[in-house]
């Protein structure tokens, strides 16, 4: 394998920037229809961000380019009540997978999430969590990754589509403090109502079947533990397209 020549990254800050265009269809060559928002959403987040309105939630779409051309791209939100960064997409053109792209942009926009903490919460950068499909090639390594709690409960993106229905995902918390070998329950139902509220902006989670659901997984428990190698053949075996 030759080497790649060193990509340019940045942040892109411009609605109109032409990079988002080329951002979001590599979106939607790596993600299915269900995961995906539409570039209306992104272009109305970043004039959202360029507007000032934002309070402690910050989003972010940074990008790799090799040529003027986009081969990667990235996707995340600071979110200030939790002092938590949250991964939303990550994707990489199939010619430059392999060539340490992706954990470069993982790594850009961690330094992003901490420059908010600093700035919104005047903290350190408390943890990142992220989703993941059960069938994701990635998954194995993330199981076994000190550091990380790939949770163990039945998790949900919601609906992104009329039409579609929620999406079963692998969610995932890396602490930045002290290593965690559970996350306590408290934490959790706090997290995923924040994801789903304030990420996906629905406005009543606690009114819907699915979020009532993941919440009932909880009840009784004081904490939750890790997925492990073990666990995924099933996982995998119950995704459905």
């Amino acid at each position: 394998m030759s080497a790649l020549p060193r990509p340019h990254f940045r942040e892109i800050i411009d609605p109109a920037d032409p990079a988002v265009g080329q951002a979001h269809r590599l979106l939607t060559r790596s993600f299915h229809k269900a995961e995906r928002v539409p570039i209306k959403e992104w272009r109305n987040s970043l004039r959202e961000g360029n507007a000032d309105v934002w309070t402690d939630v910050h989003w972010h779409l940074a990008v790799a380019e090799l040529r003027g051309r986009v081969i990667g791209v990235v996707t995340g939100t600071y979110l200030g009540n939790v002092n938590t960064g949250v991964i939303g997409y990550l994707a990489v053109g199939t010619n430059a997978r392999g060539y340490g792209v992706g954990p470069a942009l993982r790594g850009r926009l961690r330094s992003l999430f901490r420059k908010d903490a600093r700035r919104i919460r005047g903290e350190t950068l408390e943890a990142v969590i992220g989703e993941v499909r059960p069938d994701n090639p990635w998954l194995p390594t993330l199981v076994r990754r000190d550091g990380v709690i790939a949770l163990n409960f039945e998790y949900h993106q919601p609906r992104l589509h009329v039409g579609e229905a929620p999406v079963p995902l692998v969610l995932y918390y890396e602490s930045l403090g002290r290593v965690r070998k559970r996350l306590p329950t408290e934490l959790l139902r706090r997290l995923l109502y924040t994801l789903w509220r304030r990420i996906y902006r629905i406005a009543r989670p606690m009114s819907n079947s699915t979020f009532k659901g993941m919440l009932a997984q909880l009840e009784g428990r004081r904490s939750i533990g890790r997925l492990t190698a073990a666990d995924l053949p099933a996982l995998t075996r119950k995704v459905v397209r």
